[in-house]
């Protein structure tokens, strides 16, 4: 079905929808390269009013990606809830926008309508969106998921704490580890990005992991980003895991190239909720994503990079996971040239996760080549923090000695926490009081030596 608009003297012609959604996407280098983007930003808005006037029930019409040929559309589909979407289904994605902006619509009503929402609905209306709105839904809307904390209450942010390493020495990783709990992050989890996939190393990385959450009783959870088939190795061998990583897209063929595909993920997840290692929850699966993945992995099929993040969070729901963390600028400038379109982008991510009814958080980075510093990381922090953003990334000094890209650091989430008023998870800040490390007014306290002197004392490389 084409689509067309006429505009003063000049007629705009779209093929199809998925051409009117690539052409709708605001800005972004990755789209250039495939070759899908709107040529002028007069056919991109010629393209958002097409999008606007297309009822959201012609996603329900439309694959994208056919389903014979693709598991995530198959998926998408069959998880449609068509009893919620009746509630929706004379809007179309103009007024889907409306209905979102509007006081009326609070973060309840749209909690009941997630699995009324496919992948392609929710990327379609944040196209139509200004950053503005992608910030007042987003912040609507909390997603809570549990396994030894609450994480997404309300006036709460969490922290990943990324203690990588480049060569997975256990001192440097538990160095790492001292200096982010004493800068009151690692409520989110503590997780290693490991040098290599070796399964005793992960073992013996996990083991150290535990060891630390076990002596001081700290109530976070550990996770070894490591692929999948590695953790299920590991816990195969009895290891203490906690949650199962993966790296997930939205097309059957860059989960493929992952070395993944549903099935495997099933397993992994069933695998590890047998394992009962969580004590108020059982949200067992940590997801990372990123714009401009299927491309990189000639995967794309066609869709803009942003329909398709959205489709891998289509993904991730199937599996209740506790985080999702979208990556957004690290894959480089092919993808997200600068700082505008990485803030851009890291708000739509945010959105659509939510929306969806994801626990999202951000790695709010880029890479030392793309056009962006770290003022621009500074602002799109503030936007996440107002948005309502579950989890940032704590990394010693912003800079990823393993990963090599920037992010941000244990003192960019005591800036946000305390502008904005946030607080870590209940139960992790009651253990920051009960260590002295933050008072009952969440102020920063100076730790004495003594903390420190445990830590090294107890520890056994």
């Amino acid at each position: 079905m084409s689509f067309h608009i006429i505009l003063g003297r000049r007629t705009y012609q779209f093929k199809d929808l998925k051409d009117v959604m690539a052409k709708a996407t605001p800005l972004r280098s990755g789209d250039l390269l495939a070759g899908i983007a709107a040529k002028s930003q007069e056919e991109r808005i010629a393209a958002q009013m097409v999008l606007a006037d297309i009822y959201l029930s012609e996603f329900l019409n439309t694959e994208l990606i056919p389903a014979n040929i693709d598991e995530v559309t198959k998926l998408i589909f069959d998880s449609h809830d068509k009893e919620k979407f009746k509630t929706i289904s004379h809007l179309t994605v103009g007024g889907f926008r409306d209905f979102l902006l509007s006081e009326h619509t609070d973060g309840n009503l749209l909690q009941s309508i997630r699995m009324a929402l496919t992948a392609e609905m929710v990327a379609a209306v944040s196209k139509l969106m200004s950053n503005q709105d992608l910030i007042l839904v987003s912040q609507k809307i909390r997603v809570v998921s549990k396994f030894r904390n609450t994480i997404g209450l309300p006036g709460r942010l969490s922290v990943r704490l990324q203690p990588n390493h480049p060569t997975d020495d256990p001192k440097g990783i538990a160095a790492s580890i001292l200096d982010g709990l004493l800068l009151g992050s690692g409520d989110a989890v503590i997780g290693i990005n490991p040098a290599t996939d070796h399964v005793p190393t992960c073992i013996s990385l996990l083991e150290m992991l535990d060891q630390i959450i076990q002596t001081y009783k700290i109530p976070t959870q550990s996770c070894i980003l490591t692929h999948v088939t590695t953790s299920i190795e590991v816990m195969k061998k009895g290891a203490p895991l906690d949650l199962v990583f993966q790296s997930i897209g939205g097309t059957e063929a860059l989960n493929k190239s992952f070395g993944i595909n549903l099935d495997l993920l099933a397993e992994a997840h069933d695998m590890a909720l047998s394992l009962k290692r969580g004590n108020i929850g059982q949200n067992v699966m940590y997801f990372e994503t990123g714009q401009g993945s299927a491309l990189s992995a000639g995967a794309h099929h066609g869709v803009d990079q942003q329909t398709l993040e959205v489709r891998a969070y289509a993904v991730a729901r199937k599996f209740s996971p506790l985080l999702v963390n979208t990556v957004v600028g690290f894959i480089g400038p092919e993808y997200l040239y600068n700082g505008k379109q990485i803030i851009r982008a890291g708000l739509e991510d945010h959105f659509c996760g939510k929306l969806m009814g994801l626990p999202m958080g951000v790695d709010i980075c880029y890479t030392n080549h793309a056009d962006a510093d770290q003022d621009d990381m500074d602002t799109l922090l503030t936007l996440l923090g107002v948005a309502g953003c579950n989890f940032i990334m704590g990394i010693p000094g912003a800079d990823d000695v393993m990963l090599s890209y920037q992010s941000t650091s244990f003192h960019d989430a005591l800036y946000l926490r305390q502008v904005l008023g946030l607080k870590p998870t209940p139960e992790f800040e009651q253990w920051l009081v009960d260590y002295g490390i933050f008072s009952n007014g969440q102020k920063f306290l100076p730790v004495e030596n003594q903390m420190v002197s445990m830590f090294e004392n107890e520890m056994r490389f």
